[in-house]
């Protein structure tokens, strides 16, 4: 065990992130039972010391001074101490020094594997850390493998100076969205989870936060919290409602999001594989902000319901199929955005019953 064995702990430390201390225990361990496994009958009697300051390693077993030896392996006569060190009595202990060459195949084996496994831990310990900090974030992936059993997408991301695989579950990928290996795509880490494999990173192209994180990167105003973005509902791979207030009476929020010429929220419908979005104000007046909700659909009224929960909303003939859209989904969407129960009649409904009474 020479300079260079702590010289490689010491590029561990470097290259890898895993702290040196940590290392030189795990060492110790599996060199301790090494020698206990080489050295059975003398197995409590086992030192392994490690030196950083002289760079060395010492192994040794114990040996109790005796005038009479009866165990070999944990005693030694008088007269063959006195040899090695000449002021010693009966009951003295002693160093006999073990070198790492007469270790035994196995024992060296065994030593190998507690490293190599102290060395995957460590790393394991330092990507989960460093994963773990990402949740709720976006992070750029390149596509490695696609599960054609199970539709699950093996995606390689990076986060400082660490790789991981994260899993894109076939529940949280686009239904849409063709994958081919080597595709680079933005995704959103839902949570990073401890495994016998190491650490598993679950990510998703479906999640709302994905959105909501596409547009704090593209519009500074969000970024710096001018602009808030107060609720998202989404169907992914179709489209996406988002409310936004400004805090700054001067800045428009709908016109932020959308950028200059539509480039800001452009960028994002790229990303999103066309997905289309609809940017809407969002108001602490309920009845504004449920007609806002409904958008692109015109709306005549919206009347509250005594529950709190719910309302009536009265739009003209013809914007009754924009308000409700394609087999539901812009009223779905509102009312999921707005948290209101949400009932839309047509005017003439309205008109008819009215003349009734």
């Amino acid at each position: 065990m020479n300079a260079e064995f702590f010289e490689a702990i010491d590029d561990l430390e470097k290259e890898k992130g895993i702290p040196k201390t940590y290392m030189l225990e795990r060492i110790h361990q599996a060199l301790l039972a090494a020698l206990r496994k080489d050295n059975p009958e003398a197995a409590e009697n086992a030192v392994v010391e490690i030196d950083e300051s002289k760079k060395k390693i010492n192994m040794y077993i114990l040996k109790t001074v005796v005038e009479e030896v009866e165990n070999p392996a944990t005693e030694i006569s008088l007269e063959q101490a006195r040899k090695k060190t000449g002021k010693l009595n009966v009951g003295d202990t002693v160093r006999e020094d073990v070198e790492t060459k007469k270790f035994g195949r196995i024992a060296a084996q065994a030593a190998k594997q507690v490293i190599i496994q102290g060395i995957r831990e460590a790393e394991r310990g330092i990507i989960y850390e460093e994963f773990t900090s990402k949740e709720h974030e976006i992070l750029t992936g390149v596509v490695s493998r696609i599960d054609p059993r199970n539709g699950n997408v093996y995606i390689k991301i990076s986060s400082s100076s660490e790789i991981t695989e994260a899993v894109l579950l076939a529940g949280e990928r686009v239904k849409s969205e063709v994958l081919a290996e080597g595709d680079r795509i933005k995704v959103y880490v839902i949570e990073v989870r401890k495994s016998t494999r190491g650490p598993q990173v679950i990510i998703s192209r479906t999640h709302p936060g994905l959105v909501k994180r596409l547009f704090e990167l593209e519009v500074p105003e969000i970024f710096d919290g001018t602009v808030e973005v107060k609720s998202i509902a989404r169907e992914a791979g179709s489209r996406t409602k988002l409310a936004v207030w400004s805090n700054d009476s001067e800045v428009d929020p709908i016109g932020a999001c959308v950028g200059p010429r539509g480039s800001r929220v452009g960028a994002i419908v790229d990303e999103l594989r066309g997905e289309k979005i609809d940017i809407i104000k969002y108001s602490e007046n309920p009845e504004e902000y449920i007609a806002a909700a409904l958008s692109p659909a015109e709306v005549y009224s919206v009347t509250m319901m005594e529950d709190g929960k719910s309302c009536r909303v009265i739009v003209a003939d013809n914007q009754l199929s924009l308000a409700i859209g394609k087999e539901g989904q812009n009223a779905r969407l509102a009312a999921r955005l707005t948290g209101f129960k949400i009932d839309i009649r047509p005017a003439s409904e309205f008109m008819d019953s009215s003349r009734a009474k």
